[in-house]
Formats: structure tokens, C-alpha cells, sequence
């Protein structure tokens, strides 16, 4: 019998360039170094041309894999409220943002390694299968090498496989999450875990045990590919610092999806 192990790995990735003009969201510079992923502001939701450029670069420097952060076309509301879209003109606006975040990517001599819907685009995406299958297709077709980043157990996971693409599971450690695997709505006061060390002990839970506690207290099985870290929350360099504390200290491997 072998005495090997093997070994846990996460990948931990962070929404980036959300600023735009002389607006700043979080700290990107302080967060880059603490994570293995960068899901990187469009234009469409947030972030601008020379914010996407300088992302890029932020992230080159500290050897972070990217990826492009669609969402829809609503700055003033972050977009965080649902537009009213048909599949194609979602797959369009997928394409168009995926494509020019790839195209940033190549003037820097980078390319994308991953996608990630933003806000409520993503939620959207997990519940709605005409969704999750327009962003899956407009992936594959800008890139099918592309790993399409998807809410655990959700409708975008099986969308994304259906297509051909890589899929990571996505998992997070300040949210919290109904009986069906779904995160509580933002709307509702309990969305957020904002005790750290409640935070951090979710995602340990979730990485070793692949489950996740609801809010009911029921044990939903999760699969945890990639975690999310939420750049613009208050603290969030300190709290990254905590989970990558957390995980060496359990022996989890921090790096980007395989």
C-alpha cells in the first residue's frame, strides 16, 4: 500500500478593475498578491480601457492567471439587476466583453485562461439553463480553451460541459447559501458572512469535506474548484491573508485551476 497523499488544492480568485474614470473600487494592489485568479471588470458593469490595461499588468506582475469578468451593461446599477435579455443578445454581450478583455490580454503578450460571469448575470446563469447555454456558447466560440467558472451544482456547470469547455466549480466563503445550493440573495439581510473566522471556516469546510452548512442547517454537497474572494468588501486584503494562513496551515495548495 502507498503511503502518498494527495494533496488539496483551491484556486482563489478575485473580481478586479472595477474601477472606472476617477471611481475606485477595492484594492487591487493589495489583493493581486494573495490570490491565484483575477476575474477582470469588462467595461460593462464596471472598469474602463486603461483600467482593463492596467489590470492586466497588475496581474502579470505577481503571476496571477486571467480572466475575463462579464457582466451586464449597467454601470449605474453594478451590475447587480437583471436586464431583460434574450439568450442571443446575452450570448452577445458575452462575446464582445470576452473578447476584448482576450485582446488586452494579447497586446501585454498574456492570454485569457478563464471566464467568469459577474454579478447578477452569474445568478442568473445558475438557475435559467437558456442563460448559462448563451454564455457557455459565446465562450467556446471567442475561445474554447477557455475554463468557464460556474456556482457549484448549478445550471451553468452542466451548460458549460454540455459545450465542450473545462468547467471549475465555484465556491464562497462570505456568502451564505440555501437548501439547493443557491447563495442567498443579496437583497435578503443574511447574504453575507461577515465574521471572518466564520468565513474562513466555511471554506475549509467546503474545500475538505465538499459540503456547505445552509442557512436551515442542512449539509448540501458542494464541489470547490475555485473560491471566490470579494475585492470590494471591507478588509479584504486582511481576510485574504487569513484564508491563505488557514490553508497552509491544512496543507491546501493555493493555484490556479489545472
Amino acid at each position: 500500500m502507498s503511503n502518498t497523499t494527495t494533496s488539496l488544492s483551491i484556486d482563489l480568485n478575485c473580481d478586479m478593475g472595477e474601477s472606472f474614470g476617477p471611481w475606485v473600487m477595492g484594492n487591487d494592489a493589495g489583493v493581486l498578491p494573495l490570490v491565484s485568479s483575477a476575474n477582470i471588470a469588462c467595461g460593462f458593469h464596471a472598469g474602463d480601457p486603461a483600467t482593463m490595461r492596467k489590470t492586466v499588468a497588475l496581474a502579470l506582475e505577481n503571476g496571477v492567471s486571467l480572466g475575463a469578468h462579464p457582466g451586464f451593461a449597467d454601470l449605474q446599477g453594478f451590475g447587480r439587476r437583471v436586464l431583460p435579455l434574450r439568450p442571443q443578445e446575452v450570448y452577445d454581450l458575452v462575446v464582445v466583453q470576452v473578447g476584448a478583455m482576450a485582446a488586452v490580454a494579447a497586446s501585454q503578450g498574456a492570454r485569457l485562461r478563464h471566464v467568469k460571469g459577474h454579478g447578477a448575470l452569474y445568478n442568473l446563469a445558475a438557475g435559467d439553463a437558456p442563460t448559462a447555454e448563451a454564455i457557455a456558447h459565446a465562450v467556446r466560440d471567442v475561445d474554447a480553451d477557455l475554463v468557464l467558472y460556474a456556482l457549484a451544482g448549478s445550471k451553468q456547470v452542466t451548460a458549460g460541459r454540455d459545450a465542450g469547455l473545462k468547467v471549475a466549480q465555484e465556491v464562497f466563503a462570505d456568502r451564505t447559501y440555501q437548501d439547493n445550493g443557491a447563495l442567498t440573495p443579496r437583497t435578503e439581510a443574511n447574504a453575507m458572512i461577515t465574521d471572518s473566522e466564520q468565513a474562513v471556516k466555511q471554506a475549509l469546510q467546503m474545500i475538505q469535506q465538499g459540503t456547505v452548512t445552509a442557512l436551515s442547517g442542512k449539509q448540501v454537497p458542494v464541489t470547490a474548484d475555485t473560491l471566490c474572494l470579494h475585492g470590494d468588501q471591507p478588509g479584504a486584503v486582511t481576510f485574504a491573508q487569513r484564508l491563505r494562513e488557514a490553508f497552509k496551515a491544512e496543507g491546501i495548495n493555493v493555484a490556479p485551476v489545472a
